[in-house]
């Protein structure tokens, strides 16, 4: 079924609130199942993804097989290679020999996919969501009812609670960066936030002519150091079903662990950005002489942001190694490169005391399905809204397609998983009988014998 804009009342096996690329993915896998009708709304007026963020020269961090399909269905029509294709440009892709995907490129295979999809409705929001025998969901334009609701609206942007009021012109977060003047020659410019995110934004400002660079680049960070994204083989296992599966059966403070200890595996930053940083840090130390052009500042906490008496904004910080010692810098321009949120879901309003929470989590069950008091049949999916229950992937684009082909197979009543396990036994399997070994526990490494 199809909907159309001037459509009264209608009800559907499946109404998506969001399109990100989490919902976009599910929508995609849909497209090729008309037995579960479908509509997804959206309240921006157009597709966009980080689009105040997208550099020019940044890539993708992950494979371009990791898009909305191809590892749930590699034949669908909705794949990264059928864009290229439809495109006409699959050989010119492939002779252009990119390292990793242009993240541009990326974002325009989202928007394509969104136009060949007649089930998105963009500028239209949800408004609230309420449960009568089946869901009853009312936008700014309509109200339709469904079987099953998937909600999918990303993240919000975040930076300190007390930085919330001065944010305008010289204060903003890194995802309006592309969005507010550019106009930062000769003044000074501080990034806050160690990630990707404010890397590229350092590169981004100290690349720039020398008439439009900024007098001063400083990057603050609370990370000791700028760390590297950690994608190596066997790390990225963290990012397969698998992996996601075993986690979700972890304690909670398992889970909370795991996901502060291999916080690298997703949030650092990639060498490729690195190398550019400080080549171009060489560059205007050394060759061009500018000595004060870049500062750097790691294993600091920005615990406090004032008006300066001198103008723009005077940046407190505590060294992390240090102890209690409190540097003070200042600046005319912050941008606070400090991630995403789960946005709030506010239009769940009507049946929020209904559904199971962990933490600040929905609980969802291994369908990522919201645990709740309502019948067998009527479900809500939550999409980029489980750190804490299925791990650091949740929010990347490594289990897109996955996660949208176990929430569609929920919905068909189907289980179609066939991946081979992960070669990395991540599960402990007990023994019928213990061995007689001596224990390794806090024993030195050196002094660890061979089991």
């Amino acid at each position: 079924m199809t909907i159309r804009a001037g459509d009264p009342h209608q009800h559907f096996a499946c109404v998506g609130v969001g399109i990100g690329p989490a919902n976009l993915s599910l929508a995609s896998l849909l497209a090729g199942r008309p037995e579960i009708t479908n509509v997804f709304f959206e309240r921006r007026n157009r597709f966009s993804w980080h689009d105040g963020q997208l550099f020019p020269g940044t890539s993708l961090q992950v494979s371009m097989l990791k898009d909305l399909v191809s590892l749930a269905d590699p034949t669908s029509g909705y794949s990264f290679v059928a864009y290229l294709h439809d495109q006409g440009r699959l050989y010119h892709y492939l002779h252009a020999k990119f390292e990793a995907v242009p993240r541009e490129e990326f974002r325009n295979y989202f928007e394509w996919a969104c136009r060949r999809n007649a089930n998105l409705r963009f500028d239209e929001g949800v408004e609230s969501i309420d449960f009568d025998g089946e869901f009853v969901v009312r936008t700014s334009r309509r109200t339709v009812t469904a079987d099953n609701v998937v909600i999918g609206v990303g993240g919000e942007p975040w930076v300190p609670p007390s930085t919330r009021p001065h944010l305008g012109e010289s204060q903003f977060h890194v995802n309006q960066f592309l969005e507010r003047p550019r106009d930062l020659g000769g003044r000074r410019v501080a990034v806050v936030g160690g990630g990707q995110s404010g890397a590229e934004a350092v590169l981004e400002l100290i690349s720039r002519p020398a008439g439009e660079r900024p007098r001063r680049t400083m990057w603050v960070s609370r990370r000791l150091n700028y760390f590297p994204i950690d994608d190596s083989s066997f790390t990225n296992d963290y990012f397969t079903p698998a992996f996601s599966d075993h986690f979700s059966r972890l304690d909670p403070a398992e889970r909370a662990n795991l996901n502060t200890v291999n916080v690298l595996t997703s949030d650092g930053v990639s060498r490729r950005t690195l190398k550019a940083i400080y080549q171009r840090i060489y560059v205007c130390r050394f060759i061009q002489g500018e000595v004060d052009a870049v500062a750097l500042y790691p294993a600091r906490n920005v615990v406090r942001v004032t008006p300066a008496r001198t103008g723009g904004w005077e940046l407190a910080m505590v060294h992390r190694v240090a102890g209690d010692a409190v540097e003070h810098i200042e600046a005319d321009v912050v941008i606070w490169a400090t991630g995403m949120r789960p946005a709030r879901l506010d239009f769940l309003g009507p049946i929020a005391g209904r559904l199971a929470r962990e933490g600040t989590e929905y609980r969802i069950n291994e369908h990522f399905e919201v645990l709740w008091d309502g019948p067998p049949g009527r479900r809500v999916f939550i999409q980029n809204a489980a750190r804490q229950q299925r791990g650091l992937a949740d929010g990347a684009l490594s289990l897109l397609a996955w996660r949208s082909q176990r929430i569609a197979d929920r919905m068909r009543g189907v289980y179609t998983d066939r991946q081979v396990s992960s070669f990395i036994e991540w599960s402990a399997k007990a023994s019928s009988f213990v061995e007689n070994v001596p224990c390794v526990e806090n024993v030195p490494e050196a002094d660890v014998p061979e089991l």
